[in-house]
């Protein structure tokens, strides 16, 4: 199945080390504590039976907290930290792929617990929340229009391959890694890349630990209490993983995990970073975004970054709504004294000069910058995002589709 590439460790840097600490603290701590409701005689008789309702909303969240827990087990695996799974009795770590620690670095990782902070647990009930769109057969219908357009674009492209083996594939924000999962299944020698550490543990465990399909109970609509028409709404339970991950790509490659492991591979770095280097330059035929490049807070640093990494002639294919996520950031005090102090040299997704553009902005934009658009499209009907098909409320994007092929260099 997948395998990481070697990374620098991230406990030599106290502020990498925090964050991991954070995102592996907040999966242990994603239950919640009993609804009270103070007035309830009424609304506890039928036929609202609201305190029955709250036990129920108790036991789905017991259940996604399970999911957790095994999520954060396997991480601790990965991290080299497994004889810290248990509530006492910490011991040293042991070593990992992600580099071995001496007596003192072993004595700060025993702090990871407690370093949770609000968002960090958000973010862990989101990620879990995320099993339902890219692993459930219930999500199967968003993924259906969001990664089978890019799918098929990948197989018209290259449909004249002598082998789909030698077919390079890039998919930066690989998130839970489903359509990395999808184009390896397909024969193509795939990549994915995350900086999240919440979305690299969740991949990890399902591309790589789950052990059957249908394995885990997911309650994926649980806290939603606004916009819900019924209770059986909110609790509709999902079974994940859809499929399981090693036996798929069994059945493509054979009963051995070599020929998986070296056809589909994450990495756990800032995509400028690690893709902007001499040693990854012209190394893929395609670069897949999708649900990706509304994340960059410099478009030109992303563009940049594929174009270095894409051969000649290589594609660039991208699908997603236009959603800056660094629109509404204002500029902290931080960022004001830090300027005050004179200009400091800031890489990947930190680097400075957020902007946004209109999609036919964009698509000059990147024809000015080395690619031909060879198609573009908006597609209509709407594309939901861990959309509850029966909520009263319904957020869907129209999503750009384009396909841009690198011009050689002169």
């Amino acid at each position: 199945m997948a395998h990481e590439s070697e990374v620098p460790s991230p406990f030599s840097d106290p502020e990498e080390r925090r964050v991991l600490f954070a995102a592996l603290d907040s999966f242990r701590k994603i239950t919640l504590p009993s609804t009270k409701l103070i007035h309830w005689q009424m609304l506890a008789a039928p036929p609202f039976n609201l305190l029955s309702v709250f036990d129920h909303v108790d036991d789905a969240i017991d259940a996604n907290a399970e999911i957790g827990s095994e999520m954060m087990n396997t991480a601790l695996l990965s991290f080299g930290i497994d004889n810290l799974k248990s509530t006492t009795g910490l011991e040293t770590p042991a070593s990992s792929s992600f580099g071995s620690a001496d007596e003192n670095e072993a004595q700060r990782l025993i702090d990871w617990r407690n370093t949770a902070k609000p968002p960090d647990i958000d973010k862990a009930r989101s990620t879990i929340r995320q099993l339902y769109r890219d692993w459930s057969h219930e999500g199967a219908a968003e993924r259906k229009a969001c990664y089978e357009p890019v799918i098929q674009d990948v197989v018209r492209a290259f449909w004249h391959s002598p082998s789909k083996h030698d077919v390079k594939i890039l998919v930066p924000g690989a998130g839970l890694g489903r359509l990395v999962f999808e184009l390896c299944r397909r024969g193509y020698t795939v990549e994915g890349n995350e900086i999240s550490y919440h979305q690299l543990i969740a991949s990890n465990w399902v591309l790589n630990h789950t052990v059957k399909g249908q394995q885990f109970d997911l309650y994926p609509f649980a806290l939603d209490f606004s916009n819900v028409v019924s209770r059986e709404h909110q609790l509709k339970k999902v079974k994940v993983p859809d499929v399981h991950p090693g036996s798929a790509l069994e059945d493509v490659f054979g009963h051995t995990t070599a020929n998986a492991a070296d056809r589909m591979s994450m990495t756990a770095a800032d995509f400028v970073v690690l893709y902007g280097d001499e040693e990854h330059k012209d190394m893929f035929n395609a670069v897949v975004t999708v649900f990706f490049i509304d994340t960059a807070p410099n478009l030109i640093r992303y563009i940049e970054t594929i174009r270095n990494c894409l051969q000649d002639g290589g594609l660039w294919i991208n699908l997603g709504p236009l959603l800056w996520h660094f629109a509404d950031r204002a500029p902290s005090e931080e960022d004001h004294s830090k300027r005050a102090e004179g200009p400091r040299e800031k890489t990947g997704i930190e680097e400075p000069g957020a902007f946004e553009l209109t999609d036919e902005e964009v698509l000059i934009l990147v024809e000015k910058m080395g690619f031909d658009i060879e198609k573009r499209e908006i597609r209509n009907g709407g594309v939901g995002y861990i959309q509850n098909p029966e909520s009263m409320l319904q957020n869907v994007y129209r999503t750009s589709h384009w396909i841009a092929k690198k011009r050689p260099r002169i």
